[in-house]
């Protein structure tokens, strides 16, 4: 019998993993995690403690201007 995948619910709120945030952000992974850590960006956990971010918010951050900072 062949198992049939589920579609999310419409109103689902869609999450992306580290390496797709990485990607979007041009950072690695573990840059991902770290900003999560310090709260700068938004994520949630997974029930097997894995972090994973909102999509929306992702997005907004990554069409944002970016402003470059210099370290003296």
């Amino acid at each position: 019998m062949l198992h049939q995948r589920t579609r999310p619910l419409p109103d689902a709120e869609a999450f992306l993993y580290p390496a797709h945030v990485a990607d979007l952000l041009h950072v690695t992974p573990k840059t991902v995690t770290r900003w999560a850590q310090q709260g700068l960006l938004p994520h949630r956990r997974t029930l097997g403690g894995h972090r994973r971010y909102p999509a929306a918010a992702i997005h907004q951050l990554a069409a944002s201007p970016v402003q470059e900072v210099r370290v003296r």
